[in-house]
């Protein structure tokens, strides 16, 4: 099936949050989304987005998404670009698309002179490490992936 990659736009926002909550049910959070449609497309329309989004479709029929944004390597001085989440819901998975739509990440970084693609994989998730790896990406086994969130964010950021 013939299929086209577009950038998302903020009247996209109730489908990426539809693609979000397809991804954390398959990730076994399905309750862990907070964000809105109305909270995305109010953010894919600021004049510096916080979030940028690849939306895969053929005929108008939405096939997977790929949300990413910039950081940034002191080491390298130079933007790198994090996928944040990719799917393919599973109708639609085995034919490409996926492939797909890391290859215009890939081209996005490329042209964007970022030094480095990344994003994080759950350990359990070994479809996604052998499709990867199969790219030529590599995990980075020598680092954990610290978080803040919550109320210990808030006391850290009140000095307790």
């Amino acid at each position: 099936m013939p299929f086209e990659i577009r950038f998302a736009r903020p009247a996209d926002a109730a489908l990426i949050h539809r693609f979000i909550c397809e991804l954390a049910a398959y990730e076994k959070e399905r309750d862990a989304v907070e964000v809105d449609p109305p909270t995305l497309a109010r953010q894919l329309a600021e004049p510096r987005p916080p979030f940028e989004c690849l939306i895969a479709e053929s005929a108008g029929e939405p096939l997977g998404f790929a949300l990413f944004f910039h950081n940034y390597s002191t080491w390298r001085g130079r933007r790198g670009l994090y996928l944040e989440d990719l799917f393919v819901p599973p109708a639609h998975r085995g034919q490409g698309i996926g492939k797909a739509l890391l290859v215009r990440l890939a081209a996005i970084a490329v042209e964007r002179d970022c030094r480095r693609m990344e994003w994080s994989v759950l350990d359990w998730n070994t479809p996604a490490h052998g499709f990867y790896r199969a790219l030529g990406a590599f995990p980075m086994d020598e680092w954990t992936t610290w978080r803040l969130t919550g109320p210990a964010l808030h006391a850290l950021a009140a000095g307790e």
